[in-house]
């Protein structure tokens, strides 16, 4: 398990323009596999273009208690990139009056930042139909001063959605860390003790699943059936849905496959897994990522290579709906990862 993230071990691969070199060049400048841009061409939906705003998505800091092998944030208590207040407050003015349905809060941890729950407290206030944190769960037991935020959740009637790799502790120590298991357990019970998960519940808890090796995600809902028998036989754990997100190459992902000499191997199993129903769904076309300094990105994976939005209006302090909705889709080979097999996105398969 690495225990520091790719930018303060001083990797190349910490620099957003390394990985899209890598990401250009080699088997998709030979031309042994197609680019995302040939490929969807040939079936007529490139470019992708944005669709009406439905998802604002904001990233509050890359600050982590954790520092996972997957992370494609690569996240860790060593990065210091923390969302202020003041640009929190631009995006509460988008929130009211962008016309989204969803508010989704990632990180890192979101809940690191100092902010964090004055910024849950009032975008509650606004009303919003889906309120999304994204939790590795860990972190309500990381320290005493997290331990209520299962209750902090069920009073702004925060939607959790929860890391969790597997129903074993050994698959997800070995993903996450160790130890990481038996406190994701203790919260997963801890929310439970306050309603979240519960079948008729409207506290809603959904977990996420990422591939632990260079491979795809199985069918979703075959492995919500797995996840939910053995947590429940094991832990009496209870939640609602399971989603699949697909690893995609980037950050410290990227650098896992090029150590482990899977790299051309994973790519041509993202190809050969496309598929152009999955296109039409993609979250790039109904969401807007927003980077803890306020910079606009067609998503997350974007915000991460530093791809801002093909717009006039790239920050939150200049949010201009017209100018944002409509706008060309920026992509690259990274892309695949969405639309292999079922496709997906940060709320599971799309096709």
């Amino acid at each position: 398990m690495a225990t520091q993230s790719l930018q303060k071990l001083g990797s190349n691969l910490a620099e957003s323009n390394k990985q899209l070199d890598i990401l250009s060049n080699g088997i998709f400048k030979n031309g042994e596999l197609p680019t995302f841009k040939t490929k969807i061409s040939e079936t007529a939906q490139f470019p992708l273009k944005a669709k009406a705003l439905e998802i604002l998505q904001i990233n509050v800091g890359y600050m982590c208690n954790q520092v996972c092998d997957h992370c494609h944030v690569d996240a860790g208590p060593d990065r210091k990139e923390i969302m202020t207040r003041d640009t929190m407050k631009r995006c509460l003015e988008v929130i009211k009056n962008s016309g989204a349905h969803t508010l989704d809060l990632t990180g890192g941890a979101p809940e690191m930042n100092p902010n964090f729950r004055w910024f849950v407290e009032e975008a509650a206030k606004v009303g919003i139909k889906d309120f999304i944190v994204r939790s590795n769960l860990t972190i309500i037991r990381a320290n005493k001063k997290y331990h209520d935020l299962p209750e902090f959740f069920k009073k702004h009637n925060v939607h959790v959605v929860s890391s969790m790799p597997h129903w074993t502790r050994g698959k997800t120590d070995k993903q996450r860390g160790n130890g990481v298991f038996d406190k994701s357990i203790k919260a997963l019970q801890d929310l439970n003790a306050v309603g979240y998960g519960m079948p008729d519940s409207a506290l809603r808890l959904d977990l996420v699943y990422n591939p632990s090796g260079a491979f795809l995600p199985g069918n979703q809902a075959a492995m919500e059936k797995d996840f939910k028998k053995a947590l429940m036989e094991d832990f009496g754990i209870q939640f609602h849905n399971l989603f699949a997100i697909t690893n995609l190459p980037i950050a410290r992902f990227l650098d896992y496959l090029i150590a482990s000499e899977n790299y051309e191997d994973y790519m041509y199993a993202l190809v050969d897994a496309y598929n152009p129903a999955a296109v039409k769904n993609v979250m790039c076309t109904n969401t807007l990522s927003v980077s803890w300094d306020g910079y606009l990105f067609d998503c997350d994976f974007n915000q991460m290579l530093e791809l801002p939005v093909n717009s006039p209006s790239k920050h939150i302090s200049d949010f201009n709906k017209t100018l944002l909705e409509g706008r060309d889709i920026v992509i690259s080979q990274h892309c695949y990862g969405c639309t292999a097999g079922a496709g997906s996105s940060c709320q599971g398969v799309v096709a």
